[in-house]
């Protein structure tokens, strides 16, 4: 039988839940409906939301995953899309009370499809500003990525490398990566 799988999150522990967990039980009771709900106190800037990872594994095929908002389950178009696409390929419904989005209706998923291109559209314009952005550096004389090793540190990587340093330890002396000191021997 299928259940309503809420989900509230604030930013900070001095924020209240109360309003999005009231909406979300109010909401089941409509549907007749069981309802578990999982609540967090934390960014939306954090990747690692526990209880949200908690919420969606515990949502199976026919169940309705519920927020009060849409801001309160991701922080950008894409980061929506992608998790709503996760649900409906689930199988599980998908809907925010305040925003009016339900994927269980023929206008949810005429939404959801608009989402898509929304979120596809965001991307295209994060790709374009970073390319302009890395063009405008370029210009001004900037180029990306780390300095080049010279001649010199190349060879006194080698030598530490020979007398039996490691390369974890050869990497801190010179303030690199350890799998830049594995280039530089590679290219012996």
């Amino acid at each position: 039988m299928a259940r309503i799988i809420g989900y509230t999150r604030v930013s900070t522990d001095d924020q209240n839940l109360d309003m999005q967990r009231q909406a979300i039980e109010k909401y089941a009771a409509d549907q007749d409906l069981e309802c578990v709900i999982y609540e967090e106190k934390i960014s939306s800037r954090k990747k690692e939301r526990p209880e949200l990872q908690h919420a969606l594994k515990a949502a199976a095929r026919g169940d309705r995953f519920v927020v009060y908002k849409l801001d309160r389950l991701a922080r950008s178009t894409k980061e929506l899309y992608e998790l709503t696409e996760t649900m409906r390929e689930r199988a599980i419904d998908f809907v925010s009370i305040s925003d009016s989005f339900d994927t269980s209706t023929a206008t949810g998923k005429a939404m959801f499809g608009m989402l898509a291109v929304f979120a596809e559209f965001e991307r295209d314009i994060i790709q374009q500003r970073t390319k302009a952005g890395l063009e405008a550096a370029k210009k001004r004389g900037k180029i990306g990525g780390r300095p080049a090793i010279d001649e010199h540190k190349k060879r006194q990587i080698r030598k530490l490398y020979e007398a039996g340093e490691s390369a974890a330890d050869i990497a801190k002396e010179f303030g690199i990566g350890r799998s830049t000191v594995y280039k530089v021997l590679k290219k012996e």
